[in-house]
């Protein structure tokens, strides 16, 4: 349980980048005094940098010598070989001409490397990590929304995210996701986060969950989505009987790494 809970800490830190002991406390619903020796293991692996009330993630943790010269983000991204495993299958879904959406968060972002080989690709995204690598790369037409960038997420939120969603025909939209359940459907810890993807919700177009095993069973605080009302689902490993049983009812395909 312990291991779980600090793995699932550092998948929040990578989508968040700060947290507060009273928002793990109510996440986890255990003590301050659980979370507190949960932070205290965490510290001595130099992950995370404790500040007043809670901890943020540790930008300038040192690289692993095996590391491949990859942005930080990359570098630092928890369940990475997983999350590369669900982007590589994602990049399949993506044709030449298509114009797309990258939602917050690391899996999504790490879509971009597997598509540099389709052609005249457009890529609309509030996702700062997307914005870097796609700069770089200098594969894709990038549009990025503007707006406030929000510091937990790395992304931009506000009004301006809206026009250009509301402004751009966009074909197909891979989404991410803090945690879902069956209950409470995809989910995000940010309310400001959560109304750019609660709009997507309701934008035609083709919809994609990419998301690793860990957030099965693990909603936060708001949904913006059903599961049902998603084209495709992209795991790393099969996911439990039940959620199969689910996509399989309401015609969600299902798609994950064999390996």
């Amino acid at each position: 349980m312990k291991v779980n809970r600090i793995r699932k800490i550092e998948e929040l830190l990578q989508d968040m980048h700060s947290l507060s002991i009273d928002y793990l406390c109510e996440y986890f619903n255990v003590s301050k005094n659980t979370i507190r020796r949960d932070i205290a293991e965490m510290d001595k692996s130099g992950y995370i940098k404790k500040v007043y009330g809670g901890i943020v993630l540790n930008e300038n943790e040192p690289a692993q010598p095996e590391a491949e010269p990859e942005h930080n983000w990359v570098m630092n991204t928890t369940n990475l070989e997983e999350k590369k495993k669900i982007a590589q299958l994602a990049a399949d879904l993506v044709e030449d001409e298509d114009v797309i959406y990258i939602d917050i968060g690391t899996t999504t972002a790490l879509l971009l490397p597997y598509i540099e080989n389709k052609k005249n690709v457009t890529v609309v995204t509030a996702n700062i990590h997307a914005i870097n690598a796609g700069v770089e790369g200098e594969k894709f037409n990038i549009i990025a929304t503007g707006g406030t960038i929000y510091p937990p997420s790395k992304a931009f939120v506000g009004p301006s995210v809206t026009r250009s969603l509301n402004m751009y025909n966009i074909s197909k939209f891979f989404m991410s996701t803090i945690g879902v359940s069956i209950e409470n459907g995809a989910t995000s810890a940010s309310p400001l986060d959560c109304e750019i993807q609660y709009l997507i919700a309701t934008k035609p177009g083709k919809h994609y969950l990419m998301m690793d095993d860990s957030k099965l069973d693990a909603p936060s605080l708001v949904s913006y989505n059903a599961l049902k009302n998603f084209d495709s689902v992209i795991m790393n490993k099969k996911p439990a009987q039940k959620y199969i049983e689910h996509f399989k009812n309401n015609n969600v395909e299902l798609i994950y790494s064999k390996y």
